[in-house]
């Protein structure tokens, strides 16, 4: 998902629209994790970039989409970047 959200609306609330946008992230998320996943893989793993635009957008873990979210609606921005990337991946175990 690449995608620059709008948190402007006529009729519809800013704190709305954060929340339509945190539901819309939940449900990609959903999605993409229930996908079959490839013989050598454990898991989905997400890239995620979040920022005003493209170019600045800076690289966070998927557990702070939520709250990047909520700072950019509260530093006033009228709409933001997300990128989210799935890749499968392979858990590593350190020893101790």
């Amino acid at each position: 998902m690449k995608k620059t959200f709008e948190l402007t609306h006529p009729k519809i609330k800013v704190e709305r629209m954060v929340e339509a946008v945190k539901h819309e992230v939940k449900k990609y998320l959903k999605r993409e994790r229930n996908k079959t996943l490839p013989e050598d893989a454990d898991y989905w793993d997400f890239d995620c970039k979040i920022g005003a635009s493209a170019q600045t957008a800076d690289v966070i873990h998927v557990a702070t989409i939520n709250k990047q979210v909520d700072i950019l609606a509260a530093d006033g921005l009228t709409s933001f970047y997300l990128e989210i990337l799935v890749k499968p991946a392979v858990r590593t175990f350190e020893e101790k």
